[in-house]
């Protein structure tokens, strides 16, 4: 006999939280860009600023599909909580990449190596995350995911320790490190982030076994 469920099965949610969770592989691969030399600064920080406001839509999708809806997927608050943080790490990347492009600061010789390392770290996150979010329908093989996000937000912890001891090491001038280190929190911010997003599917996972 087959199981009887009250979940509903159209899965707008879970192709929210996909599109949500693959536009942060997008923002990642544009902070490479713009960390490269010669890169056209201006339109890289126009095409993060289009993706934050694409993300936006889907998260204000997200929560008007939560009130019209009258069954969900999982628990209505943990629904919120995850679209609400994978919207966290959108703003945090649009941040640090406006900075960079407001500030200037592609105008260095090149931009410190430990940063380069922290947005290496919040790529990887950002396609783990993506590969995880289909996964959220079957609720299995996630455990791998936010283990391994949480390692990755260590070494992402480690990198902007290191970034710091180079930031106020006499290298550069004392305004250039103001600037720095404002992209330097939001880059570390959106390492945390993920972390936030790693922890709710896990949450949401233990509640749904």
């Amino acid at each position: 006999m087959p199981r009887f469920s009250l979940r509903p099965s159209d899965g707008a949610f879970y192709k929210l939280f996909t599109d949500s969770a693959q536009n942060l592989v997008k923002g990642a691969d544009l902070l490479i860009e713009l960390a490269l030399p010669e890169a056209d600064v201006a339109s890289v920080s126009e095409r993060l600023v289009e993706l934050e406001h694409d993300s936006d839509q889907l998260t204000h999708e997200t929560y008007n599909k939560i009130n019209s809806s009258f069954i969900t997927p999982f628990d209505r608050a943990d629904i919120y909580e995850l679209g609400s943080t994978l919207d966290d790490v959108m703003d945090h990347m649009e941040a640090a990449g406006t900075l960079v492009y407001l500030y200037g600061l592609t105008a260095l010789p090149a931009l410190p190596r430990e940063m380069h390392e922290l947005i290496d770290v919040l790529h990887q996150q950002a396609t783990l995350t993506a590969d995880a979010m289909p996964r959220l329908r079957s609720m299995k093989d996630l455990s791998d995911y936010w283990i391994e996000c949480n390692r990755l937000e260590n070494e992402g912890d480690r990198a902007y320790r290191m970034l710091l001891v180079r930031l106020f090491s006499g290298e550069y001038d004392a305004l250039t490190v103001l600037k720095l280190k404002e992209v330097a929190d939001e880059l570390e911010a959106a390492c945390d982030a993920f972390e936030h997003v790693a922890h709710t599917v896990e949450t949401i996972a233990v509640k749904e076994s």
